[in-house]
């Protein structure tokens, strides 16, 4: 598959899993009046589920990666994960706690630092 074919259905992915967060983050701290630190972690934990198969079957699908142990690449996923959950996480901490951001704002710019961080980790560590 052509990396620009890669990169167009992560973005299509990575898309319906903003959606999916950023609404759960609203509905956590508008409707449930959690923190954004809770709502942060439950939505992306909730958009990572789909992410991992939408990822296996068919951003990152190939021969290789079909007969690879499903368990090792989600174990691998999983540390992507939260390698790219913590520089989104610190980033929005920076913003929010410590030069006083909107949180809704820092958490809209936190879904592409996240994008960005987590593209690189699966492409180079869970189905490289």
């Amino acid at each position: 598959m052509k990396e620009s074919t890669r990169v167009l259905r992560f973005a299509i992915i990575g898309t319906v899993n903003a959606i999916i967060t950023a609404v759960i983050i609203a509905l956590m701290m508008n409707n449930l009046n959690y923190d954004y630190k809770t709502s942060n972690i439950v939505g992306y934990l909730v958009a990572q589920i789909n992410n991992f198969v939408w990822s296996k079957y068919w951003i990152y699908v190939s021969d290789e990666n079909r007969t690879k142990s499903t368990w090792n690449q989600l174990f691998k996923f999983s540390i992507s994960c939260i390698l790219a959950y913590a520089v989104q996480f610190a980033f929005i901490y920076l913003l929010i706690d410590l030069l006083g951001a909107n949180a809704y704002l820092a958490q809209f710019i936190g879904l592409f630092v996240y994008g960005a961080s987590n593209f690189l980790f699966n492409r180079f560590i869970t189905f490289k």
